[in-house]
């Protein structure tokens, strides 16, 4: 991916703990466009719902790149999301998509990131507590899990729900099985 740091474009802001609002607040102030996606929760103490950040610790802001300085000494920001000192925008079709999900009205929430080759645990299920490695996801709502038995494989598809990671390292073996699938260990 090429791009041009003197375009505004859509970056993901590191700031600090439950100051997503205040930051965003402040760069709005300062004539910025951001973006702070928020889902409705449930407090564990007491029960009540609250409002909170769909993604904890971060606020999207546009900008050109190369002026980076007023975001930087913004409070609460803690460093801009990219590669040692240069930032990275966010791909504007995850951008479309995360304002597409917030306006529609629909419920959300936040999700693990799951990654292909990532070791991920089966939740609950028949199959519940089997654990392999995410090959891949057949549509949007569905993966394919491949169960190895008598040296034999068996494909079976499993709500994505019904999976969560391990652990975020990916295991080199993925690349090696074929696409959509779950290898179990």
């Amino acid at each position: 991916m090429s791009f041009d740091l003197h375009d505004e474009q859509w970056f993901a802001v590191q700031v600090r703990a439950r100051w997503e609002r205040s930051t965003a607040s402040i760069l709005g102030g300062k004539g910025y466009q951001t973006l702070l996606p928020t889902y409705a929760c449930r407090q564990r103490r007491d029960g009540r719902e609250t409002i909170a950040p769909l993604f904890p610790g971060y606020v999207f802001c546009r900008f050109d790149g190369q002026k980076r300085l007023p975001i930087l000494i913004t409070p609460g920001v803690i460093a801009l999301v990219g590669r040692g000192r240069i930032p990275v925008p966010v791909e504007p079709s995850e951008i479309n998509a995360i304002q597409a999900m917030v306006s529609s009205g629909l419920p959300l929430n936040p999700w693990p990131y799951l990654e292909v080759g990532q070791r991920v645990k089966i939740e609950d299920h028949a199959l519940q507590g089997l654990e392999g490695i995410l090959i891949g996801f057949k549509g949007g709502h569905r993966i394919v899990v491949s169960v190895s038995l008598l040296q034999r494989s068996v494909s079976l598809e499993i709500d994505r729900a019904l999976v969560s990671p391990i652990d975020s390292n990916r295991e080199a073996v993925a690349e090696m099985l074929p696409s959509y699938e779950l290898a179990i260990a």
